[in-house]
């Protein structure tokens, strides 16, 4: 006759226990490693950089836009396509003065201003999730340091002054401001704002270079060259704080 007074069986009893080790777990834990998600990052560069080259995304400048595609169902389309394009290492200004080119000068803009800022949304997700948990034990040199705790401490102004000047490669600042602390919203805020100036005259000389000798196109340019050389003056008098000194 069983006892009254012995408590109920729970229902794990009977149960074997849980295994802690085994093939399944160390295959999952070797997956989800820092290191093979970068891995899979870098095999994800290769993919797009080949797609990229096979689409030829440039043809956009020669052939136009397809057909089929208008109004705000083509900008949309546009704005994907420009910002899958810019991960997929393909040049931003390329884009932008297709965007010129397809849309004219306003709406044009729009589209690329939109397109860059899901380029780089896109890009600092993968490097947040795939890159970040192995790269950031990496950052020993002074310089490395230097540029981590630039973008970490002043995320906000430090990416709006990266998309203010030329000549600083799209994804690498996507991908450092990534690896470092800088947060998600800062980061898009400050790219969307950033990026306007130089944007609207590749997106300028986009849509006028049919007439190369305008003088909105050449204002356009000059624009793009005044703005070079004062991010390399500005490089030159900050050089030794970029290199962590």
């Amino acid at each position: 006759m069983p006892n009254p007074a012995a408590s109920p069986a729970s229902p794990a009893e009977g149960l074997a226990p849980v295994p802690t080790t085994g093939p399944a777990l160390r295959l999952t834990r070797v997956l989800l490693s820092p290191w093979t998600r970068l891995s899979f990052l870098l095999l994800l560069f290769g993919a797009m950089a080949v797609t990229a080259i096979v689409l030829e995304p440039q043809r956009l400048l020669q052939d136009g836009w397809p057909k089929q595609l208008s109004g705000a169902g083509a900008l949309a389309v546009f704005v994907v396509a420009y910002g899958l394009c810019s991960v997929a290492f393909v040049p931003r200004p390329l884009m932008s003065m297709a965007a010129g080119a397809l849309f004219g000068s306003a709406l044009g803009l729009v589209a690329a201003v939109g397109g860059t800022v899901l380029g780089a949304a896109l890009s600092f997700g993968l490097g947040r999730l795939l890159g970040q948990d192995a790269l950031r034990p990496l950052l020993r040199t002074r310089w490395l340091k230097a540029a981590d705790g630039q973008f970490s401490r002043h995320g906000f102004r430090t990416i709006l002054a990266v998309r203010l000047f030329p000549g600083v490669p799209f994804l690498a600042a996507n991908y450092c401001a990534a690896v470092s602390r800088t947060r998600w919203f800062p980061f898009l805020v400050a790219t969307g704002l950033g990026v306007i100036p130089n944007t609207a005259a590749y997106v300028v000389a986009g849509a006028r270079a049919a007439t190369p000798t305008s003088p909105v196109f050449l204002i356009a340019m000059g624009f793009l060259a005044v703005t070079g050389l004062a991010a390399a003056v500005v490089a030159w008098f900050k050089r030794d704080k970029l290199r962590g000194r």
